[in-house]
């Protein structure tokens, strides 16, 4: 049955909701720095290592799009148990894999169970009152982000103590733990839907033919994930370049000081709750741009341009939060009824431009260098500003006639 939707969500349940988002969405990115060990390991020529973390964004893709949209169909926490000792499972053969064809088969797999995130989001706005909805998907939110601003330190660090085999392992245990206290304490939430598997998949397409705010929320944060799946395609090499001479845990590091900007994201949901959303947004798509000029003019000192760096990468991280919310709040706001479907959807589109923005950026940082880079870094996000602008005159006009 569906449980009745309190008139207030504690802080523990938040807590619980946002530990969890971050431990599921950090296991896309753990493979990520261990590359070059695993393909190693298991026999992987190197043209074909990029595998590892392809199809775990492959398998994440399709999971947003065929089963992230259960969650407007299926009892939710059932959904999220099941997905979850997935993951732990295609972990655990991860980190026990001796041959290529089982790893690549687990990354699959880990990626498919993962989307469970994106059935945890709705699920907190469901669980959420209308006035502190956005505050609440914010919070959410923030663990989910340093999720992913934690995975590659902190597999760095452990393969350093042990190997990337105790990562994966580490990683399966973790998360069928996070399974069983997730049945425990998560409430029973059944969807009102009854249509069949096959009609709520096909319901995609007009959804997002027919949602004008979808479609516009997915492309400002395309160019914003873009320009975000940019920066952190380039600024290691440039980081390890003769510019900066970082080492590995030097990177690491530096990876860390992003986490700042994750506390933009509960800020951005006062800001939806208070009816700010439109400027919010304008005010992220512009540090989002302009957060690439401070590393294009840094001087010659290289304290001074890491620093600056570093500014950047905090400018840049806050701005990506807070977008994401505003979007999820927007979305929320549509109807109970297809928040999963469009939760998926908003995040396989803009993962989509955060797919642009790492090829983009990895060829031009090779071919033209570190400044070219931070040009087209800077344009992904302005170029969503026309849309904006559009939005907002639609509204001023709206009010005029009003």
């Amino acid at each position: 049955m569906n449980t009745p939707r309190s008139s207030s969500i504690s802080s523990g349940m938040v807590m619980l909701l946002a530990a969890a988002a971050g431990i599921i969405v950090a296991n896309l990115y753990y493979a990520q720095p261990l590359v070059g060990p695993i393909g190693a390991a298991l026999g992987l020529p190197p043209a074909a290592a990029g595998l590892i973390v392809t199809l775990t964004q492959i398998g994440y893709t399709l999971g947003l799009l065929f089963i992230v949209p259960l969650g407007d169909l299926v009892e939710n926490r059932r959904l999220i148990v099941t997905g979850l000792f997935v993951t732990s499972a295609a972990l655990l053969v991860a980190a026990t894999a001796t041959t290529a064809w089982a790893f690549l088969l687990a990354a699959l797999t880990i990626g498919l169970g993962a989307v469970v995130a994106q059935v945890l989001v709705p699920f907190a706005a469901h669980l959420a009152p209308e006035a502190t909805r956005g505050q609440i998907v914010g919070k959410v939110v923030s663990g989910l982000l340093l999720g992913i601003m934690m995975a590659r330190p902190v597999a760095s660090v452990l393969a350093g103590l042990g190997s990337w085999h105790t990562v994966f392992g580490i990683a399966a245990a973790l998360v069928a733990l996070l399974a069983v206290v997730l049945r425990l304490k998560l409430p029973l939430r059944q969807p009102t839907a009854t249509q069949p598997y096959r009609r709520l998949i096909g319901s995609l397409w007009p959804l997002l033919a027919t949602t004008v705010v979808l479609r516009r929320r997915a492309l400002y944060h395309a160019g914003l994930f873009g320009a975000f799946s940019l920066f952190w395609t380039v600024a290691p090499q440039a980081l390890a370049g003769p510019a900066f001479g970082l080492t590995q845990n030097g990177i690491a590091l530096f990876a860390l000081v992003g986490m700042a900007g994750a506390v933009a994201s509960p800020v951005a949901g006062r800001l939806a709750d208070a009816g700010h959303t439109l400027k919010a947004t304008a005010v992220a798509l512009v540090v989002g741009a302009l957060s690439f000029l401070l590393p294009l003019f840094a001087p010659a000192s290289k304290p001074v341009a890491l620093g600056l760096l570093a500014v950047a990468a905090i400018a840049l991280d806050a701005a990506v939060a807070a977008n994401l919310v505003l979007g999820q709040r927007a979305l929320f706001a549509l109807g109970a009824d297809m928040r999963s479907r469009l939760n998926g959807l908003y995040f396989a589109l803009f993962f989509a431009g955060g797919a642009v923005g790492s090829a983009l950026g990895g060829w031009v940082y090779a071919a033209h260098g570190w400044h070219a880079a931070l040009l087209v870094g800077m344009l992904l996000p302005a170029l969503a500003l026309p849309v904006w602008l559009r939005e907002a005159t639609g509204h001023a006009a709206a009010r005029q006639s009003a």
